[in-house]
């Protein structure tokens, strides 16, 4: 008997494409997978050693109408064609996306050929293009239950951000660093790309953390490893990373983070039981990442510096009083491992079970 087709539409950034995967994995015994994404995006880096790939171009829309516009929507037109094609020609029984660009036009064409479409939004506040397919999915699942105030009569349920498998096993593989085990660290997480005020700031504070014995992974960003190497200390406890793949280790080990907050990372973070210092990119569409901020500062998993205010001494100073007081770390994880879901992504392959008709639903 051969296996239902399903059509992963995921693209862009870590925060869709690890989610999808770990979702992937645990489907991927049921369903012959395949995945729809963007070329010269990360997908085409993680995704063909997996699945098959296809690709097609597309860009989203400025912020401000423009001439781009009009090429956007022609691409999207495109993508929308090419997406009902591949699912009408290969019998897919439905679509499962985790969002970027490639969610409209993969949603939109499933719609079209009446297919079912899972979603998974893993922010706090659901994107706008998530609030507006919504309503074409079958059903949607949720990183954060405070999500679905946003969604109001959509079919959701909250099933948390699936985390690569990596941060699931017990024990955690060894950390490929060279940090003494009595020693605390601190491990800074610039993003793909780089988060340049964070990088900014590590360094100037890196000379004094360094003076107190605490050892820095600091992970730039490929975007910023020059510039970072180039202000950054000559130190032994000072190791510099443009990328660094091994997270689960890494955070394990960690005493503390220092991170933008984006709904992937938040989630590594919190199965991890990893505290944090999160500074939200403040120009993240409708300031959703100081949303996703404040979910883990209520829960007492992590503090929320916003980037606007904060400067190198302010820093130092929030860190030190963290390392200061022998009771905060300790507590901050224990908060984070209580918010966390570590079964997402098999919670989250039931959604997409019982979306497809492929399991009874639950309650």
């Amino acid at each position: 008997m051969n296996k239902p087709r399903l059509l992963i539409a995921a693209s862009g950034t870590g925060g869709h494409i690890f989610p999808a995967l770990a979702v992937a994995a645990q489907l991927s015994g049921e369903f012959e997978i395949a995945w729809l994404g963007v070329p010269d995006r990360l997908e085409t880096k993680l995704v063909p050693e997996r699945y098959r790939l296809h690709t097609v171009r597309l860009q989203g829309l400025n912020r401000r109408p423009g001439p781009q516009w009009l090429s956007a929507a022609s691409q999207l037109l495109g993508a929308y064609r090419f997406a009902r094609r591949l699912l009408k020609a290969e019998g897919f029984s439905g679509v499962f996306t985790t969002g970027g660009y490639i969610a409209a036009p993969a949603v939109l064409a499933a719609r079209a050929l009446g297919l079912p479409a899972v979603g998974h939004e893993s922010n706090a506040l659901p994107g706008k293009v998530t609030r507006t397919l919504a309503r074409w999915m079958a059903c949607l699942g949720l990183g954060f239950a405070e999500a679905a105030e946003y969604i109001p009569g959509i079919r959701s349920r909250w099933v948390g951000t699936p985390v690569r498998e990596e941060f699931l096993r017990s024990p955690n593989p060894l950390l490929e660093i060279d940090v003494p085990p009595e020693a605390p660290l601190i491990v800074v997480l610039g993003g793909s790309q780089g988060a340049r005020a964070i990088n900014q700031l590590v360094v100037e504070c890196a000379p004094g953390w360094l003076a107190r014995g605490w050892q820095i992974v600091h992970v730039s960003g490929a975007g910023e490893f020059e510039a970072v190497r180039s202000r950054a200390p000559v130190h032994p406890a000072y190791h510099l990373y443009p990328f660094w793949e091994k997270m689960a280790p890494l955070l394990a080990r960690a005493d503390l983070a220092i991170s933008r907050a984006g709904a992937a990372t938040l989630s590594e973070l919190l199965v991890s039981g990893t505290p944090a210092v999160l500074i939200p990119f403040p120009y993240a569409a409708e300031d959703h990442q100081r949303i996703n901020a404040e979910v883990l500062v209520r829960s007492g998993a992590a503090l929320h510096l916003p980037q606007a205010t904060l400067n190198g001494p302010l820093l130092d100073r929030t860190v030190a009083a963290l390392f200061a007081d022998a009771d905060i770390l300790p507590r901050m994880a224990r908060s984070a491992r209580a918010l966390a879901v570590p079964d997402a992504a098999s919670r989250t392959a039931d959604l997409v079970r019982e979306c497809l008709g492929l399991r009874t639903p639950v309650g």
